[in-house]
C-alpha cells in the first residue's frame, strides 16, 4: 500500500496512536504501521493507507495531527533524500505545470527564513514551471527537518532526518482554540481542557446519531465537543450547581446553558439533570453509544454519593420547614457520603456494561500514584475490552485516559460465562490499585503505604 507521512503535533505523545487508531476505526479506513517504530520525541510517523483520498478522510477531525502527506523520499542527509525523490520522476512530473507551494518545518531546532528558502531551492531539479501559490496552491510539498529532542540547552546542529512528500490533508487543531476554556462564557474549577476533551471525543467516536452521555458532567466540557461533531449528548451530576453555574469561576452566566449558547450546540446538547449515578433514572438495559467522563478524584472536587454517615434518619430526610417537605424545598441539597474512588470507577464500569450498546466505548480518565501504578490496576470487565491506555504525568500522580469497548451483550456474556462454568462479574482487584483511597494519597504528598514500605524492608 502507499505510504504517508503523519505529522503530529508534538503534545500528548502517548495519545497520539490512541487517536489514530480510534480514527481508523471511526471513518472505518485501515491503516497500516509498524508500532515499534512510533518514537515519542519526533513528531513523524509512517503508515500504510489505500489511497491519498482515505488519508485526506482519515485526518480530518484529528486533534493530534498536523497534517498527512504522500510520502516521496526520506534520508539521514538531502543527499540520500534527492536520491530517492529523482528515483521516482513520474511521481513529480505530474505536478510539473501545477500551482504549488512548499512548507518547510523542523522539530529540535528553529530555522531562520533564509534558510528555508535554501530548502526550497535545493528542490530545483523537480522542474516545475506553474506559478508559486501561497494560498489555494493545486499542489503543496511538505519538507521536514527532525533534529531531535537536544538534552542540552542549545538545540542539536545536526539534522538525524529529512522527510519529503505532497500534503493530502490536515487535521482540526484549530479546534484547540475555538473551545479554549479561556474564552467560555462559563467554566469551574474542574473544566477539562480543550485539547483533551477533543481528543476524547474522537476516542468515544462521537458522530452525527449517537448518543453520547456524561455522568459526572460538571460544567459539561465534554457535551460541547462530542456534540461539535454531531453526536447528541446529555449528561447528569449529583451537584446541579456547576451544571446551573452558582459555583464555578464565572458566576451568574446561566451555567452550562450560556456555553451552548456561545457555540450554537443547544440543539445537540439534549439536557442536563441532577441525580446520583447510583441511583439513576435511566431505563433498564443499552441506551447510550460512548459514556465521556473524568470522575471526580476528590482533589479539586470530591467524589460523593447519596447518603448518610450514620445511616438513614427518616424524620431529618422528611421533616417540614416553614410548612414545606424540607426535600421539596427550592435550596434543598441531600446529604452526601464521600464516594471512593476504587468504588467509583468499579460502578461506572458495571453501568457502563450495562447501558452501553454493543460496540460503544467508555472513555474515562483514571488517577494514579506514579510510583505504584500496575497495568493490573485498570479494572476489567467481561463484556468491556481495553482499547487504549494514556498516560498524563504530573510529577507524584498521574491520571491515564482509559478507553473501552463493549464487545457483547450481558446476557451474552452471561450464558457464555455460564458454559465455561465462569460467574460473569466484572474483574474486580485482588490487591489495592493506585486508584485507591487517591484523595487521601494525594494530600499526604504520595507518602509510601505502610504495607509497602514493610514489604520493602522484608523482600
Amino acid at each position: 500500500m502507499p505510504r504517508f507521512i503523519v505529522h503530529f503535533a508534538h503534545y500528548h505523545e502517548d495519545f497520539r496512536l490512541a487517536e489514530l487508531d480510534a480514527l481508523s476505526t471511526l471513518e472505518n479506513i485501515k491503516v497500516s504501521y509498524d508500532r515499534s517504530s512510533y518514537s515519542s520525541d519526533s513528531p513523524i510517523f509512517i503508515v500504510e493507507i489505500e489511497s491519498a483520498e482515505q488519508a485526506a478522510k482519515l485526518v480530518r477531525r484529528a486533534i493530534l495531527i498536523r497534517s498527512i502527506s504522500e510520502y516521496w523520499g526520506s534520508g539521514k542527509t538531502y543527499e540520500e533524500l534527492f536520491a530517492e525523490v529523482k528515483s521516482q520522476p513520474d511521481q513529480w512530473d505530474a505536478y510539473r505545470e501545477s500551482s504549488f507551494k512548499f512548507t518547510v518545518d523542523s522539530f529540535g531546532k528553529s530555522l531562520a527564513h533564509e534558510q528555508k528558502v535554501g530548502v526550497i531551492e535545493s528542490f530545483s531539479f523537480l522542474g516545475f514551471q506553474g506559478p508559486i501559490r501561497m494560498k489555494g496552491a493545486e499542489a503543496e510539498f511538505f519538507v521536514f527537518e527532525d533534529y531531535g529532542e537536544s538534552d542540552r540547552p542549545l538545540p542539536n546542529e545536526t539534522v538525524r532526518m529529512v522527510w519529503f512528500g505532497r500534503v493530502i490533508g490536515t487535521g482540526s487543531r484549530e479546534l484547540v482554540d475555538r473551545f479554549d476554556v479561556k474564552k467560555r462564557r462559563y467554566l469551574g474549577n474542574t473544566t477539562m481542557d480543550a485539547e483533551l476533551s477533543l481528543v476524547m471525543a474522537n476516542q468515544a467516536l462521537a458522530r452525527p446519531g449517537a448518543l453520547v452521555y456524561d455522568p459526572f458532567v460538571g460544567t459539561g466540557s465534554f457535551l460541547l465537543t462530542c456534540s461539535h461533531f454531531g453526536a447528541c449528548s446529555v449528561g447528569s451530576d449529583i451537584d446541579g450547581r456547576q451544571i446551573r453555574g452558582t459555583a464555578g469561576f464565572r458566576r451568574g452566566v446561566d451555567g452550562i446553558r450560556a456555553n451552548l449558547k456561545q457555540y450554537d450546540l443547544g440543539n445537540r446538547v439534549l439536557d442536563t439533570a441532577v441525580f446520583d449515578v447510583c441511583r439513576n433514572p435511566w431505563r433498564p438495559g443499552p441506551l447510550f453509544d460512548a459514556i465521556v467522563t473524568d470522575p471526580p478524584y476528590g482533589v479539586r472536587a470530591g467524589a460523593k454519593r447519596l447518603g448518610r454517615r450514620n445511616g438513614t434518619v427518616p424524620e431529618n430526610s422528611f421533616r417540614i420547614v416553614d410548612g414545606v417537605a424540607n426535600h421539596k424545598r427550592s435550596d434543598y441539597y441531600p446529604p452526601t457520603v464521600p464516594y471512593e474512588m476504587s468504588d467509583v470507577i468499579n460502578d461506572l464500569l458495571e453501568f457502563a456494561a450495562e447501558k452501553l450498546v454493543v460496540g460503544g466505548r467508555l472513555v474515562y480518565w483514571l488517577p494514579t500514584v506514579a510510583g505504584e501504578y500496575d497495568p493490573k490496576d485498570v479494572p476489567l470487565h467481561p463484556v468491556l475490552k481495553l482499547v487504549a491506555n494514556s498516560e498524563q504525568p504530573f510529577g507524584g500522580w498521574s491520571r491515564r485516559l482509559i478507553t473501552m469497548e463493549k464487545t457483547a451483550s450481558l446476557v451474552d456474556a452471561a450464558a457464555a460465562a455460564a458454559a465455561s462454568d465462569g460467574d460473569g462479574c466484572a474483574d474486580l482487584h485482588s490487591h489495592d490499585p493506585a486508584h485507591k483511597n487517591f484523595r487521601d494519597r494525594y494530600f499526604s504528598k504520595f507518602e509510601p503505604l505502610a504495607g509497602a514500605a514493610l514489604s520493602d524492608k522484608t523482600d
